[in-house]
């Protein structure tokens, strides 16, 4: 059998060989290659620092303003330089009431909650005041001819005071996130009953829908979205909400049946302007038809749809927009946005849409961080005015919507509106710096002092109880009649252990 081997046998696990290095990916050929992974843990790790939101808000809502002064004079250079010679009028009017919006800004984000719960009462009562005047005064022009009462006059939606114009219901807005988030958080969890809801919430907000909707439709609209946005953060019932839902389209349809009889047009004689607008959407006809038989409430959408279809995914260029020359009617105002498609493009309203996007992220982030019920009620009441106005604009220009004429919220011309906005920005920037993990960042390292004298001061830390009250002053000792016994000398109620007549007087009257 051939020579013999020793053969060992050992119980030793076999050797493993070290795995081989796998080389490393090379990236390809010009450039590194891209981790999805990666990029959405850096977005997480951004998102969540503390500061996020307050950053996210400014940020968002600072290249609004930039964007929205931006098309205020590109949609307003031409109209303004052939009236008054000067092409940058507009857009001086409007920035000078952003910078009263920033101040505003300013103001509110150093506020405290405890004030805007305490200015909520005295703004609703402005806000009903000033409806009240406006309606008051285009009556008395409707019905009598009345123009002005002294330096007071009114043009629908729009009251005057000398020079200074005013729309009240901007004021209204803010007054009822305040107002209607001070009612909601001081019921807390008796909001199930319908009785807290009916006292003194739906009085009010039924007021203000018919002082408002009366003339204005799509203002309601965004108070409408606003008090939803403030019941849906209370987490009222479904039921309540179907119930509400009945009642506003039942409210929706009898405004537009008045506006026969001159709402929100100011005359009599004019026809239904809201019902034309509404069949329009429902059922749009040809251009060919409208331009032919000139149709009413269809030549303003089609001039919208023309514009958006001339700019194309990149839009002719900033400035170059050709409807602005008179052929869309407000170009600067409700239909800013159609502008901004034909001059910036598909590109150009994607980051439009996007900042909103961001806004409404970061106002809900908001409302689901922060502690206080009002905080959190009035933050997702702005939140929902906003974005919920950005909604109704946009998708009545582009079609999506009937057309209600509302602007759009930081874009559009307008300074009253544009003041309000930012500061309900402002508030939103307050309630960003009390959340809870932002408060702790600060107050772990706070800024300078000059910072915080010029821009915000520190928020309150989270959790902090008040102090217990001192224990009340000694006012001496107390009489020994008073004294209670000690627990060893107290006898069972009923039972006397000693009955006899012991000591004096005295000692048995003790």
């Amino acid at each position: 059998m051939g020579e013999g081997r020793d053969i060992q046998v050992t119980n030793d696990p076999p050797a493993r060989r070290a795995p081989a290095a796998t080389p490393p990916s090379e990236p390809p050929a010009g450039g590194t290659r891209w981790d999805p992974a990666g990029g959405l843990a850096a977005l997480r790790g951004l998102l969540a620092r503390p500061l996020a939101s307050y950053y996210l808000l400014l940020s968002s809502a600072g290249l609004l303003l930039l964007i929205g002064l931006t098309m205020v004079f590109s949609a307003t250079s031409v109209r303004d330089y052939v009236l008054d010679g000067n092409a940058s009028a507009s857009l001086t009017k409007q920035a000078v009431f952003a910078v009263i919006g920033v101040g505003a800004f300013w103001a509110c984000q150093r506020l405290p909650a405890r004030t805007f719960r305490a200015v909520s009462r005295p703004a609703l009562g402005v806000a009903v005041a000033l409806l009240l005047l406006l309606n008051l005064l285009v009556a008395l022009q409707s019905l009598f001819g009345v123009t002005s009462i002294g330096p007071l006059k009114a043009q629908l939606l729009w009251l005057y005071l000398g020079p200074i114009s005013l729309q009240p219901v901007e004021v209204a807005k803010f007054a009822l996130v305040l107002w209607g988030a001070h009612v909601l958080a001081r019921k807390g969890a008796a909001l199930g009953w319908w009785r807290e809801l009916a006292t003194p919430l739906f009085p009010v907000v039924g007021l203000l829908f018919v002082l408002v909707g009366y003339n204005d439709l799509g203002s309601m609209l965004c108070l409408l979205a606003l008090v939803v946005g403030l019941l849906w953060a209370a987490g009222v019932r479904g039921r309540v909400f179907a119930s509400l839902s009945a009642i506003g389209l039942l409210g929706i349809g009898l405004l537009v049946a008045v506006a026969s009889l001159g709402a929100g047009s100011g005359s009599r004689d004019a026809d239904n302007y809201r019902l034309g607008r509404l069949t329009m959407w429902l059922d749009p006809p040809s251009p060919k038809t409208c331009f032919d038989q000139e149709l009413e409430n269809c030549y303003q959408l089609i001039q919208a749809r023309y514009a958006i279809g001339n700019g194309g995914w990149f839009g002719v260029g900033l400035g170059q927009s050709s409807f602005k020359y008179g052929w869309l009617p407000e170009a600067h105002n409700d239909f800013i946005f159609a502008i901004v498609a034909e001059e910036l493009g598909v590109v150009g309203c994607t980051v439009i849409l996007v900042l909103f996007a961001v806004l409404a992220y970061t106002g809900m982030r908001i409302a689901r961080r922060v502690e206080d019920p009002f905080r959190r009620l009035a933050a997702a009441g702005v939140t929902a005015w906003l974005v919920g106005q950005a909604v109704i604009n946009i998708g009545g220009v582009t079609g999506l919507l009937p057309l209600t004429g509302v602007p759009l919220p930081f874009i559009s011309d307008g300074g009253s509106a544009l003041v309000v906005t930012l500061a309900a920005i402002g508030m939103l920037a307050s309630f960003a710096r009390a959340e809870p993990d932002a408060a702790r960042a600060l107050h772990a390292r706070p800024p300078a002092r000059w910072v915080r004298l010029v821009w915000a001061p520190l928020p309150p830390l989270p959790g902090r109880r008040r102090r217990p009250a001192p224990p009340p002053a000694d006012r001496g000792s107390v009489p020994r009649s008073r004294q209670r016994r000690r627990d060893e000398q107290a006898a069972a109620r009923g039972v006397r252990s000693d009955r006899t007549r012991a000591g004096s007087a005295s000692e048995r009257r003790r």
